[in-house]
């Protein structure tokens, strides 16, 4: 009976590194997905990768906008450059930055219970020059700003601008350490490595994983949030839908208004 117990566990464990890789299951009839494209004032991420941060610069978005360049604003709203989570070290280390490897309950309460198992420090997440907030599969942190959730689900409720909500609550971002997954490969013995980083788990919010169930699923929020950047201008953003055409989960489809 045990034994037939462990074989189950691994069974339906399996079928959970297939549902969170997020990938369609699809995958492999088609070359490419069809190509999708964005509304204006809309961004197109795939963000399915494990292993990448893609990074999103309003103030750029906006100055495409203004100049009528469609060719460039496409390329924007729909191309971005992963940037690699670093998986070695090659300096001396912050003392914080690098993979912290946790065990999770996956067969009991979920990932509302975990355990750290070890810490390997690595290099700090590389970023560019000019950014606003970056997309991790269900991560999201912003370059010095903090975020707020709203009541609104449309752009077309809102208030005209940002002003009704500047004296609120807003959430910087929070260190964690246990949350940006970015590996499956122990996932049968219930352990997951994730990166060391500063998150906003407000912004994140918008898309989350949740176990059990056994295969897990995602909840959408579809509330419409408010960022504010570190130079206090501010932005709406909306998660419109986390699915693409063809059922890849994790490619996220972005209702954006800048400025606000």
């Amino acid at each position: 009976m045990i034994r037939l117990k462990r074989h189950i566990h691994a069974a339906a464990f399996a079928m959970l590194t297939i549902v969170t890789s997020c990938e369609g299951i699809m995958d492999g009839i088609y070359d490419s997905p069809p190509e999708i494209i964005p509304a204006r004032g809309q961004l197109i991420v795939d963000a399915r990768s494990w292993t990448d941060w893609y990074y999103i610069d309003l103030p750029l978005l906006h100055r495409l906008t203004e100049s009528g360049d469609t060719a460039a604003l496409y390329e924007a709203q729909t191309k971005h450059q992963p940037w690699a989570i670093p998986m070695t070290l090659t300096g001396e280390s912050d003392g914080r930055s690098g993979q912290y490897l946790y065990w999770f309950d996956v067969w009991g309460e979920g990932l509302k219970r975990n355990e750290f198992r070890s810490f390997t420090p690595c290099d700090a997440q590389p970023e560019p020059d000019e950014w606003s907030f970056a997309i991790h599969r269900d991560n999201v942190r912003t370059n010095g700003g903090a975020a707020l959730r709203t009541e609104y689900t449309s752009f077309a409720d809102m208030p005209p601008t940002s002003e009704p909500f500047r004296d609120m609550a807003f959430e910087p971002d929070q260190w964690s350490e246990n949350e940006v997954w970015d590996s499956q490969e122990q996932m049968l013995l219930c352990l997951v490595p994730s990166q060391g980083i500063k998150t906003n788990k407000v912004l994140s919010s918008w898309l989350q994983l949740y176990i059990p169930p056994i295969p897990p699923g995602f909840t959408h929020d579809s509330h419409v949030f408010v960022l504010r950047l570190k130079d206090n201008t501010y932005a709406a953003l909306q998660l419109a839908n986390y699915i693409s055409s063809e059922g890849d989960k994790c490619w996220l489809t972005i209702n954006y208004k800048y400025p606000y």
